[in-house]
C-alpha cells in the first residue's frame, strides 16, 4: 500500500515502516481513515502502542509511531473534508501527537495553510521545546516573517539551539538582528548570559547588514559621475 496522494516522502515512510509489528494495524488503520475520515479519531491516538516508538533504521529522524501518524493524515488529507479536521486532531492529541503532526506538515504540502498556520502559531506559544522546535522546522516557510522572528527568539528564550530552525540565515534579516540586539542589551542588563549561538547569529547578521550597505553605498552614482 502506498500513500494516497503520490508523496514519495510518505512512501517512503511506507517503506520503512515494513517488518515492524504495527504494520498490519496501519493498513487496517489507513483503509478505516480512507473509507471513514472520522475514524481517524480512533486510530490516531492508538498508533504508539500498536507500531511502538522506536527510530526507524530507514527514515532518521522519524520514529516508527510518527511515522504512521504522517501515514494516516496523508490519507485523511485525501478524503472529502478531511483536511477540516486536522485542527481537532491537533488541539485534542497529546504531545506526542502534536509533534508527530508538526513533523508531518513538512512532507505533506496538501495540509492546507488555513489549518497548518494557526497550529504553527499555537505550537509557538506553547513551553514545550520539542514543539516549538519543530514548528521553525521547513514547515516554517508556512509562517509570515514576522510570526517566524518571534519563534527565533522564543527558542533563544527557551534554550533551543539555534541550528534546527529551517532556513535561518536565509531568512534572518534587520528585524531579526533588531529582535536579537534587544534581548542581548536586556540580557547584560540583567547580569546574564546571552547564547552562544544567538550571539553568533546576531553578528552574522550585523555583518550581513555591513556588507549590503557597503554594496549599496558602491552601487550609488557619486558626485560628477557622468549621467
Amino acid at each position: 500500500m502506498t500513500g494516497i496522494n503520490d508523496n514519495e516522502a510518505v512512501d517512503d515512510l511506507w517503506d520503512a515502516l515494513d517488518g515492524t509489528p504495527g504494520r498490519p494495524w496501519l493498513d487496517d488503520a489507513v483503509a478505516s481513515v480512507r473509507k471513514e475520515p472520522a475514524s481517524i479519531a480512533r486510530h490516531f491516538p492508538a498508533a504508539g502502542r500498536h507500531t511502538g516508538r522506536e527510530t526507524l533504521p530507514a527514515e532518521p529522524g522519524w520514529t516508527a509511531d510518527q511515522a504512521a501518524r504522517a501515514v494516516l493524515l496523508d490519507a485523511l488529507l485525501a478524503t472529502p473534508g478531511g483536511p477540516d479536521q486536522v485542527a481537532e486532531l491537533y488541539r485534542y492529541g497529546d504531545s506526542r501527537e502534536k509533534l508527530a503532526m508538526l513533523t508531518a506538515f513538512s512532507i505533506l504540502p496538501e495540509a492546507p495553510d488555513e489549518q497548518v498556520v494557526p497550529i504553527l502559531r499555537d505550537a509557538l506559544r506553547t513551553n514545550d521545546t520539542r514543539l516549538v522546535a519543530a514548528a521553525l522546522g521547513p514547515v516554517a516557510d508556512r509562517l509570515d516573517d514576522d510570526a517566524w522572528r518571534q519563534g527565533v527568539l522564543k527558542c533563544v528564550f527557551m534554550g533551543v539551539p539555534l541550528a534546527g530552525i529551517h532556513g535561518l540565515h536565509d531568512r534572518g534579516d534587520d528585524g531579526l538582528a533588531l529582535m536579537l540586539a534587544g534581548l542581548a542589551e536586556e540580557r547584560a542588563a540583567a547580569g546574564r548570559d546571552f547564547p552562544e549561538d544567538a550571539a553568533a547569529l546576531l553578528t552574522d547578521l550585523r555583518r550581513d547588514d555591513r556588507a549590503g550597505t557597503g554594496q549599496e553605498r558602491d552601487a550609488a552614482p557619486r558626485p560628477g559621475d557622468a549621467g
